[in-house]
């Protein structure tokens, strides 16, 4: 089993989508993937009644039983956990973070968010956790800006995911329904991007590449 935490101390960075669409490509993938939403906002939570508990599977935990929550999950079987956090909660990101072995920071490519990030950047620096930024909700054209937020962002010592998950409206067409990406446009550039972005996730956990159904173009 492994755990991925999904932080970031600034709202609206995307946290939510990323979780769930990484806990779905991996159930896409074949592997028994679990969600735990700590934030009490609840969004993944209200997503998974949404598509009426249709797998990925979402729990939700306050941040001192996440431990426990995710040591149980992996005796049921799981075999990835995304944990999703809320904004402006240091208690709720230090315990995901404690309890990961990978750290994905989502996080938009303007100067305000780039900003926000460094206090993130500091927690898992010093809990020595891997721990990337994916950059998330920019254009999907734009290099020149991802360029230079990466060299940002690898100054505070978080190194950039080198996928992106840009701003595509396939995201918002999906949540509404209780839906991903991957269900909504199985061939699409949405879908895509999150295949690519688990098929990196899996590189860094040393966790077995997967293999995806073909979909139609």
């Amino acid at each position: 089993m492994k755990t991925i935490a999904v932080i970031s101390q600034k709202g609206g960075a995307g946290k939510t989508t990323l979780a769930i669409h990484l806990a779905a490509v991996a159930q896409e993938a074949g592997r028994l993937a679990l969600i735990i939403d700590t934030d009490p906002q609840a969004t993944a939570s209200q997503w998974a009644a949404w598509r009426q508990d249709a797998p990925p599977e979402v729990i939700d935990s306050p941040p001192p039983r996440l431990a426990a929550k995710v040591a149980a999950a992996g005796e049921q079987g799981a075999g990835l956990i995304v944990i999703d956090t809320p904004p402006h909660a240091d208690s709720a990101a230090r315990a995901a973070v404690e309890v990961a072995d990978l750290v994905l920071i989502p996080c938009r490519p303007s100067a305000f968010d780039l900003a926000a990030i460094q206090t993130t950047a500091k927690l898992v620096q010093l809990l020595r956790k891997p721990a990337y930024v994916v950059f998330t909700a920019g254009s999907p054209n734009a290099p020149r800006v991802y360029a230079e937020a990466g060299e940002l962002v690898d100054s505070y010592g978080t190194p950039p995911c080198p996928v992106l998950i840009p701003d595509r409206a396939a995201y918002r067409h999906a949540s509404a329904e209780g839906r991903t990406v991957m269900e909504l446009e199985p061939a699409g550039k949405a879908a895509e991007d999150i295949r690519d972005l688990y098929r990196w996730t899996c590189r860094q956990l040393d966790m077995a590449a997967p293999r995806f159904r073909k979909t139609a173009a």
